[in-house]
């Protein structure tokens, strides 16, 4: 008798239009190549509710930003969670995943994140700048995002925004994991140009501070995006951990890169998939 093969859903938004990213191109790749492993179904977020529960494991990727489908999603991560379905990232994250709250926690703790409140009275805790970044709780994708001057902030810090000083950084990078293991760094040389992105050499002072978030977050299974941007004076402080569903900008990788990232996703996979083909132990 043939070896069942594992059977993925698939969850990807193949038509969004993201500026600077082509969602669906990387899906079309991934799944490309996922299929010499996996028997595999794509299906748009809207119907991964209804289809979940004849796979194995349901994988977000590219699935657009929730805020178009809150409710839907919602719905989709409560019935998940009640049937036991697997979710691959797993639905426990505490980033991006559970919305900016994340933020104020770690800004509060003491981590390495750009200063973040998001009330008036808090504001004091914040440096002193002549502009401020407005982010709504919920935002996505820089949705809802403004940029305003000192004298109007406090009007907007209304507690379900977040509020950051405009930090004058040389560039952003973000570094990619999958599991607990670090596969590749990008960067924009061009702070205005953020989505022309170039392969970058991480340092063993960039991976320790991409890893405290990784640490942080716990997530075990899954890739994870830890995005940040260089100041002047040469550290790095967290922009986002992206834990949902991160754009991973494979096409600016050589393909040498590519390839491994594609082995260590298939690799992830299949043991996330064997956790829920095996029989449970005592």
């Amino acid at each position: 008798m043939p070896v069942a093969r594992p059977r993925l859903l698939y969850v990807t938004d193949l038509a969004y239009e993201a500026r600077g990213r082509r969602y669906g191109d990387e899906d079309v790749f991934l799944t490309s190549r996922l299929r010499a492993r996996f028997d595999l179904a794509l299906c748009h977020p809207l119907d991964a509710a209804a289809l979940m529960d004849g796979f194995d494991a349901v994988v977000v990727r590219n699935s657009g930003p929730v805020l178009g489908y809150r409710r839907e999603y919602d719905a989709f991560r409560a019935a998940a969670l009640a049937g036991g379905v697997r979710v691959y990232n797993p639905l426990t994250g505490k980033a991006d995943m559970a919305g900016k709250q994340y933020l104020l926690d770690l800004s509060a703790a003491g981590f390495p994140v750009i200063p973040t409140v998001g009330r008036a009275g808090e504001l004091h805790l914040l440096p002193a700048a002549e502009r401020y970044v407005v982010k709504p709780m919920l935002g996505a994708d820089s949705l809802g995002l403004r940029i305003v001057p000192a004298g109007q902030v406090a009007a907007l810090a209304t507690g379900d925004v977040l509020i950051q000083p405009c930090v004058d950084f040389v560039h952003e990078v973000s570094f990619y994991f999958v599991d607990d293991d670090f596969q590749y760094a990008l960067h924009a040389p061009d702070p205005e140009r953020r989505w022309e992105l170039r392969p970058y050499t991480a340092t063993a002072a960039d991976l320790e501070f991409a890893r405290r978030f990784i640490d942080w977050n716990d997530l075990g299974h899954g890739i994870q995006r830890v995005d940040a941007c260089r100041t002047r004076d040469g550290g790095l402080l967290l922009v986002e951990l992206e834990d949902l569903n991160p754009y991973l900008s494979l096409e600016a990788l050589p393909e040498e890169a590519r390839d491994a990232f594609v082995t260590a996703f298939t690799a992830s996979l299949s043991r996330f998939v064997q956790g829920a083909l095996s029989p449970a132990r005592p």
